[in-house]
């Protein structure tokens, strides 16, 4: 009678070492959202998921700097 919801995706896991990320905007006289660790982490694994995407494509199976 009742359908199930569908399965919430799993959390990525955090890239980022956000106290090195947090320092590292200090030293440049700027304050930090709570939101950038976050935001940034996002955006390394769509980096990375590119990056393997090419290196699939090129039928490898070692993600090098290149494919960045």
């Amino acid at each position: 009678m009742f359908e199930d919801a569908p399965a919430a995706a799993p959390a990525k896991e955090t890239l980022v070492v956000g106290s090195k990320v947090k320092a590292y905007v200090k030293s440049q006289d700027m304050m930090s959202s709570g939101e950038l660790i976050g935001a940034l982490s996002d955006k390394v694994h769509d980096l990375l998921d590119a990056a393997i995407a090419r290196t699939q494509a090129n039928k490898r199976s070692t993600v090098k700097a290149s494919d960045l």
